[in-house]
């Protein structure tokens, strides 16, 4: 069952990723599993479970334009992002990665550390017993999520999303 993690407004890539855990930076780009959140939430890249849903205030994902910052919270398994703005840049950065992302402020709704279930095709989360519909993503966002990114849909139907099949 999907737990909750919360954060606030005005994530920033640095925080998500600080600069010098860049994979060029790093002996294997593997390891930069270990630092999403190093400073923020230190617990978070060794507790956080495939699946986990990352709940955040508005203008997540500002600052720098670094694909390494969601490509980390694709590493540890993230199974969606709900916040009610994201910066440009990370929603598409995100999408090429395959990580959902939902815009709705649940940050007043949910508690950090609660599990709820999640149905990624719906958009439906249900908590304690309540049933959150998350705003529906066109069907081209749920085709490239189940492709697990653009260049896998690519790969997979010789076209972009959108393109005429």
């Amino acid at each position: 069952m999907p737990r909750i993690w919360i954060f606030g407004a005005n994530v920033n890539t640095d925080q998500i990723v600080p600069g010098r855990y860049a994979p060029y930076m790093l002996k294997d780009e593997a390891e930069l599993r270990k630092y999403p959140f190093v400073e923020a939430r230190p617990e978070f890249a060794s507790t956080v479970q495939p699946g986990d849903l990352l709940v955040a205030g508005p203008n997540f994902g500002c600052g720098s334009s670094r694909e390494y910052a969601p490509l980390a919270l694709r590493m540890v398994g993230v199974g969606a992002i709900i916040a009610p703005l994201f910066a440009r840049i990370f929603y598409r950065n995100a999408l090429n990665l395959g990580i959902p992302c939902f815009e709705a402020d649940l940050t007043g709704t949910l508690s950090d550390g609660q599990q709820v279930e999640f149905d990624l095709a719906s958009g439906r989360l249900v908590a304690d017993g309540q049933t959150i519909q998350l705003p529906p993503p066109p069907a081209f966002l749920q085709e490239v999520w189940s492709a697990g990114g653009i260049v896998p849909f690519y790969k997979q139907h010789g076209r972009f999303p959108g393109q005429g099949a």
